[in-house]
């Protein structure tokens, strides 16, 4: 049995790892927590444990309505703590520190009408501060990283399941309210909570190092999420190419109207050749995923 801390309490991937192990990897990986909000976590002796998986962080916000002094949170949390954490972990001893990283690295999705996906030749160019304190992060961490001490650093798409927040949460929210959508085809890379604990637990148990890039097999069409939601919750909804128009002349907008709408309607994939190791993590398909997190 390995023994795994995980740096940073109640995160959602974090305290989803944690359940997800002990009802399936019992005997072969013991998971405690340790707080990351004081400093009472420098004192802790991280030597009895095999693997760290850090967590801790601030999660993505409204870029756009933030102050310096905010900003500067961001990197003392996302980078500064992370990179602290790895050294603590390395010199008590600690063989394997897993740490969470983010596509948010490689930038902002394409615009509408516009395709980007992510390569193994794909340079990182992150569009903001958060961006660049997660990159920060992610390099500093790797530079650590010796023959004892391996570095596992997880770049992962957009995660949702069951009590998640973000970006699902709104589209869920939308697909059950509005009566019609536009029918725009554009693709994403997705990653279900669950198939992404199944993938932690697999590197930690077989000891893997280096970057990752874990996702779901399915690449998906903002439209049809919706549309998949929506027939989940028994609501029908009209996807309409009716409303296309209004999407092309928003994604041209300047500010926030332009951004949002991008957003949703833009296109980020990972190469699916990225994804593809030695053992199998994406157990749940998109449908039973959506049904799965929507269950009340």
């Amino acid at each position: 049995m390995k023994r795994v801390l995980i740096t940073g309490a109640n995160s959602y991937i974090g305290t989803s790892f944690e359940r997800y192990v002990s009802e399936r990897y019992p005997d072969e990986l013991s998971v405690d927590t340790v707080d990351m909000m004081n400093d009472a976590w420098r004192d802790k002796d991280f030597s009895e444990y095999d693997i760290c998986f850090h967590v801790a962080g601030i999660a993505h916000a409204d870029i756009g309505k933030v102050s310096e002094e905010d900003k500067a949170k961001y990197y003392a949390v996302n980078t500064d703590l992370a990179i602290e954490t790895a050294k603590k972990c390395k010199e008590q001893g600690v063989g394997q520190f897993v740490f969470m990283s983010s596509i948010i690295i490689y930038g902002d999705s394409a615009p509408y009408g516009k395709s980007k996906i992510i390569t193994v030749d794909t340079k990182p160019s992150p569009s903001n501060f958060y961006g660049d304190s997660k990159w920060r992060a992610d390099v500093g961490v790797r530079e650590l990283e010796d023959e004892s001490f391996y570095v596992t650093v997880i770049r992962p798409p957009f995660v949702y399941g069951k009590g998640c927040k973000g970006n699902y949460v709104n589209i869920s929210k939308l697909a059950k309210i509005v009566p019609f959508f536009p029918a725009v085809k554009n693709e994403r890379s997705m990653l279900y909570i669950e198939n992404l604990c199944e993938f932690l637990a697999q590197v930690m148990i077989k000891g893997r190092r280096g970057a990752f890039w874990p996702q779901n097999k399915e690449y998906v069409a903002t439209s049809d999420l919706v549309h998949l939601i929506s027939c989940t919750v028994g609501r029908r909804i009209m996807i309409t190419r009716a409303l296309n128009p209004a999407v092309i002349v928003l994604s041209h907008f300047g500010g926030r109207i332009g951004k949002l709408t991008n957003k949703a309607f833009g296109s980020v994939t990972i190469d699916h050749s990225l994804s593809e190791y030695d053992f199998e993590y994406s157990k749940v398909d998109l449908k039973k995923s959506i049904e799965k997190t929507e269950e009340v």
